[in-house]
């Protein structure tokens, strides 16, 4: 495969940071034609990015759809696109997310720090601040390289160790040992999961438990939860717990006015943030007929729960009990506009909600209910499925 430099503007042939030369094929026609990448995976591995990056920013470059099949290694933009505009829409990503701000080398790290994305370079030291104004950066930082998988990673370094024949990255520096890599994840993880558990009984310790706990109490209570549909979570909580529940009767108790910050810090006492399940409680809870115009008021919060695909998924399961039960004659006609605030919002990625599309399931309605509501969003659907590059636009 021919390989050129990773800066195109560097005309020395002695330039040490190669990349394959990127690779274009059309397929289909009509609204279905789409532009497949077939060496993506090479060209991302080259850069140190995940490959899912530089597809995106086509889509946000061209205005047109995306799909990423890390497992398949398939890329694909809609639309018609020759290799040469791909290679120089290629070379916008490199500069603005690759290369470092101070020597132009493209020896960086992608750091996530307060929504801030860092550029840390390994040749020079710097830190520079990305470009925060660009739609891919919304991505990055709901998607920061350190969720990729540990396969994915030692995959990565082999490839990278062996084009260059060294073991060393793509700009010379060493990489780390993957074991030790792995040992440390591993250690973080236990270390920050008693930390969680340590800050959670001090909490609970401090709180004011005079609440009614009589038997009838808590049945009039979980009575009141499984009508809402918001309980039924212990019974497959790894953990045992009712806390969803818990965080389920705070929100319906604080009703729609509950602010952002008060939300989070509630489904931390809880111990319930950054749980799948706690965003599927969330969106039954926060939201009611007028979820259309609610979402975008609550956009910012819903990022700061839907973190990865079990959040989305959980959110169109819950987004599936507050129309298929609770709102069923005034929200199942609006679907399609509902679905489409979340994908205007960057809370749903494509892949996810077309996978939710595909088939009825009972994980969080009957499924003659899940039929109903996913025969409704087929035009959303459809769309998202075979929008053309013009349709997008």
């Amino acid at each position: 495969m021919a390989t050129i430099n990773v800066r195109r503007d560097v005309k020395d042939s002695f330039y040490r940071y190669k990349m394959p030369r990127l690779l274009s094929k059309v397929e289909g026609k009509g609204n279905g034609i789409k532009t497949v990448v077939p060496n993506m995976s090479e060209i991302a591995r080259a850069l140190s990015r995940p490959p899912s990056y530089p597809t995106k920013y086509f889509g946000c470059e061209l205005g047109a759809q995306v799909k990423c099949d890390d497992k398949n290694e398939r890329y694909i933009v809609n639309g018609e696109h020759d290799a040469e505009r791909l290679q120089t829409i290629l070379d916008g990503f490199i500069s603005k997310f690759v290369l470092c701000a101070s020597c132009r080398n493209p020896e960086t790290d992608i750091i996530i720090i307060n929504d801030d994305i860092l550029m840390d370079c390994k040749a020079c030291g710097a830190q520079n601040v990305a470009d925060m104004r660009h739609k891919l950066a919304t991505y990055i930082v709901k998607n920061p390289p350190a969720q990729a998988s540990k396969n994915q990673r030692k995959q990565r370094k082999a490839a990278t160790a062996q084009a260059n024949g060294d073991g060393h990255g793509p700009g010379g520096s060493l990489m780390e040992d993957d074991d030790a890599d792995d040992d440390d994840d591993i250690i973080s993880q236990r270390i920050n999961k008693e930390a969680a558990g340590l800050s959670m009984e001090s909490k609970l310790a401090q709180e004011d438990w005079s609440e009614d706990t009589s038997e009838a109490a808590v049945a009039a209570r979980m009575k009141e939860l499984s009508v809402k549909g918001v309980g039924a979570f212990t019974e497959d909580d790894d953990e045992g717990e009712n806390k969803y529940d818990a965080f389920g009767v705070w929100l319906e108790e604080q009703g729609n006015d509950a602010a952002d910050e008060d939300i989070i810090t509630k489904a931390e006492d809880l111990g319930v943030y950054g749980k799948y399940k706690a965003c599927q409680v969330l969106v039954q809870c926060i939201f009611d007929e007028s979820i259309a115009t609610q979402i975008p008021k609550r956009t910012k919060l819903l990022r700061k729960f839907v973190t990865e695909e079990k959040h989305q998924k959980a959110v169109l399961g819950g987004v599936e009990r507050l129309v298929g039960l609770e709102y069923k004659d005034s929200l199942l006609k609006k679907l399609p506009a509902i679905l489409m605030k979340l994908y205007d919002a960057d809370i749903i990625e494509d892949d996810v909600f077309i996978k939710w599309g595909e088939k009825p399931t009972k994980r969080y309605v009957e499924k003659e209910v899940s039929k109903e509501v996913k025969k409704a969003a087929k035009p959303f659907l459809e769309w998202l499925e075979t929008a053309s590059e013009e349709e997008s636009d």
